[in-house]
């Protein structure tokens, strides 16, 4: 038969009576089959959904509760004992006073309501709850908006009946509280309570009670009418109660309580400690549809990791601090153990992830640069490395680094460059690298760069690519792994082993080595030692942990991040404090942002468990090294010290050239060393300008006054060091085209070198012009010591004419 359309039997028996009857029984027994179908009490029970997902740690904990279904609100499924027994009264006495005595169907209010309707009264309605969970139970009896029909009202009192007879009267008020809708999306005692009144369905007192019963009669209807109806109840149940009393007035002070509770909405989306985490790991397909999901966070290092965060962002806020995020991985598995992604309530973004999202870095790259520069046999951890202004050539001009303290500090090992932060020395190692190898070695480590290494520059060595928390810290593992790299696993143990494999192997995710291993340990020494450290950050830092711990800090462009990033022998924590909206921070460095985060966890994670330093692994060589003094006869650059090798690179001494020669020669002269053939001690070269160096002409500043410093200086001097030889001269050398004379039309330009003598001593005043030059430094006997190419743009190219060259002599 087709939807809507009516049998003709029933059409052929409306209106007799005696033919109403017959229906009636004929539908009865037809309806009574559909008892079979209905469900029993434990598969309703298991079948129950709520909107809400809970998040577990690896304990079972409960961390967060998060909404995961928009349509509806209703909580997890509560037993009778747990419901106020307020609340079971106001309801048995509101929807079903004969509920403990009928059968499923109040046949006295069926008299009662069928006698109303023959005289038109009202009545309260035959309804009883047990027939209200049959329609909940099955859509076939539920009232329309145009109220059941009659076969409903049958279905519906016949599978009330069955119901009576296999569940249990405490079964049907159970389902019957779980299942039934109170107001807009509420659905369900759990829900109600939760979003109205803000507790526990067990802590509803006889006024919260009376509301919940009355709406469940009309869950739309005015505060006023819900009022009006809930006092009815109350004073059923009870009538001695002070809002009863109240009740017996005008009832305003409990239509201004109905009012005020049916706006609330206590009930937040989102509430525990972890609620970034959980959206990405209720996000993952196999946990999707659950409502109690087990993850890899340990609730111990989550709630501390969340409570020394806010600690000590508090206690930041004065220097415009209010953001902050941690991590923490197990090195072994990959598992995330605690992920803290904003400050909560001290942050106005609390909603923004601050563990993935992207932010610079700062110094914390820099640990991956040397370790390439060490794989690549580039550079030992004894290596000198000089730490002075330095003027960089690029594409876009001279690029300037600059340190954290805006102060340089001479010659200084690798050990002491990477311990203590310097960023001179790591852009120099970068130009040996370059920016392209770098580049590539950054996304081997799962650091997904927007850019390329030639948008960055040089700049790449101090952070100014955009990273997250997440990613920069897995790759920091991968250190901590000897060069392995593995990604973070979003699987728990038990789900993500292989048969026979080692504990924490995720199938599926290969361990792939993208750091030699040798130059990841020694990374790892360096950065593990306090002593090389002290430069920057004294002996007594907040870095020098009671157990082996290898750590950097970072803090990006114009202090809008700051960063510690480390790792134990079995944890790896990251920690970013700054600001969501961009701001710059005031006075915070390296040692007074993130770092006291960094060690408060990592300390927590070794109140019990040792930290032991890894084992070298095989190719590496531990070798007592000694260092020359900056000038001759100083002290040396750095005190004597063992130091790891990779095999092949180790030697006893670190020194310039002349001061290296001269150790020799003593070391020779004591039998120790055969003499090497000795090179240029006071050899010459042009200090300023760098190679490369591209210089612009200012129309709007008199000529006279750009002059460009010219300054030689011997190899082996620092850069502060005066020194003066009137015996060099200096020459410009510049190729051009020569114009053909007029009468030969047919003569082409010719190209030509034209030198001009620029004066002498070791430091000179140039008046520039533009072109593309080469500068070169001679001696008195006119030998070339050195040379650079420069180029200087600009308009009105002087003439460079015997007189000029004079001219500029002079001055």
């Amino acid at each position: 038969m087709e939807p809507g359309k009516q049998s003709p039997f029933i059409a052929a028996t409306v209106g007799k009576p005696w033919r109403q009857a017959a229906l009636a029984g004929a539908l009865l027994l037809g309806l009574a089959g559909t008892g079979h179908a209905l469900p029993s009490f434990d598969e309703v029970r298991g079948e129950h959904r709520s909107s809400e997902t809970l998040l577990l740690s690896r304990e079972g904990e409960e961390l967060q509760r998060l909404r995961t279904d928009s349509t509806v609100r209703r909580g997890p499924w509560v037993v009778l004992a747990d419901i106020s027994p307020a609340l079971r009264t106001a309801l048995v006495l509101s929807e079903d006073k004969r509920f403990y005595e009928h059968s499923g169907v109040d046949w006295a209010a069926v008299t009662s309501a069928a006698w109303g309707n023959l005289w038109n009264s009202r009545t309260r309605g035959a309804s009883t709850i047990t027939m209200q969970l049959a329609g909940l139970l099955d859509g076939d009896w539920r009232q329309g908006a145009g109220g059941r029909s009659v076969v409903q009202k049958l279905g519906q009192a016949v599978a009330a009946q069955v119901l009576d007879r296999r569940w249990r009267k405490d079964q049907i008020l159970e389902a019957y509280l779980n299942m039934v809708p109170f107001r807009g999306e509420i659905v369900g005692i759990d829900a109600l309570a939760q979003s109205l009144f803000g507790k526990a369905p067990h802590g509803l007192d006889a006024r919260e009670a009376a509301i919940a019963a009355a709406l469940v009669r009309a869950p739309n209807a005015s505060p006023e009418r819900v009022a009006q109806r809930a006092c009815g109840v109350l004073q059923s149940m009870a009538p001695d109660d002070a809002a009863a009393r109240n009740c017996a007035g005008d009832g305003t002070a409990m239509q201004l309580y109905t009012a005020s509770v049916l706006q609330r909405r206590q009930w937040q989306p989102s509430e525990g400690i972890a609620p970034h985490f959980a959206r990405r790991w209720l996000a993952l397909p196999q946990n999707k549809g659950q409502e109690r999901v087990r993850s890899t966070l340990s609730a111990s290092v989550q709630r501390f990791a969340v409570g020394s965060l806010q600690q000590h962002l508090r206690e930041l806020q004065g220097r415009n601090v209010e953001d902050g995020a941690a991590v923490v991985l197990d090195n072994a598995t990959g598992e995330i153990l605690a992920w803290v992604g904003s400050s909560g309530t001290l942050s106005q973004a609390a909603e923004v992830d601050g563990v993935t999202a992207l932010r610079q870095p700062g110094s914390t790259l820099k640990p991956f640069l040397y370790a390439q520069a060490i794989a690549e046999q580039r550079l030992t951890a004894a290596s000198l490395i000089e730490d002075s202004s330095a003027h960089i050539p690029t594409p876009n001009g001279l690029y300037i680094p600059q340190n954290y303290d805006r102060r340089f500090k001479g010659w200084v090992s690798v050990r002491t460059a990477l311990a203590s932060s310097l960023n001179v020395p790591a852009v120099r190692t970068l130009v040996m690298v370059t920016t392209d190898a770098f580049f590539e070695q950054l996304k081997r480590l799962g650091l997904p760069l927007r850019e390329s290494g030639g948008y960055y520059g040089f700049s790449l060595a101090l952070g100014s690519a955009e990273v997250s928390l997440l990613n920069l810290s897995n790759a920091y593992r991968a250190l901590g792994n000897g060069g392995l790299y593995r990604p973070v696993s979003w699987a728990l143990p038990a789900a993500g082993r292989k048969a026979g494999g080692k504990p924490g192997d995720p199938a599926g995710d290969k361990q792939q080595p993208v750091l030699d291993a040798r130059a990841a340990f020694i990374v790892g020494d360096v950065l593990s030692d306090n002593m090389a450290r002290a430069p920057t950050f004294g002996t007594d830092s907040v870095l020098a942990t009671r157990f082996w711990t290898a750590v950097k800090t970072g803090t990006s462009k114009d202090m809008r991040d700051n960063w510690a990033v480390g790792w134990s022998e079995r944890y790896t924590v990251g920690v970013w404090v700054g600001n969501a909206r961009g701001e710059a921070m005031h006075s915070v460095s390296g040692t007074s942002g993130a770092a006291p985060i960094w060690a408060e966890i990592m300390g927590f994670l070794h109140r019990t468990t040792p930290s032991r330093a890894p084992k070298p692994p095989a190719g590496l060589l531990l070798q007592q090294v000694e260092f020359g003094s900056a000038v001759a006869g100083g002290m040396p650059i750095e005190s004597a010290r063992r130091e790891w090798f990779v095999a092949g690179t180790q030697q006893p001494l670190f020194a310039m050239d002349h001061i290296a020669a001269g150790e020799d020669n003593a070391r020779a002269a004591k039998g120790k060393l055969s003499k090497p053939q000795a090179e240029q001690a006071a050899a010459v070269r042009i200090s300023r300008p760098a190679n490369g160096t591209i210089l612009a002409l200012d129309p709007d500043i008199p000529p006279e006054r750009q002059r460009v410093q010219l300054i030689a200086r011997q190899a082996s001097m620092a850069a502060e060091q005066d020194w003066r030889d009137n015996s060099l001269r200096w020459r410009l050398v510049t190729r051009q085209y020569s114009a053909p004379a007029a009468a030969d039309k047919t003569a082409q330009p010719v190209m030509r070198e034209v030198q001009r003598e620029l004066g002498r001593g070791s430091q000179l005043g140039w008046l520039p012009w533009p072109g593309r030059h080469k500068l070169e430094l001679l001696d008195a006997s006119g030998k070339v010591l050195d040379s650079i190419a420069l180029e200087v743009r600009g308009a009105g190219a002087l003439v460079a004419g015997p007189e000029q060259i004079q001219s500029q002599r002079r001055r």
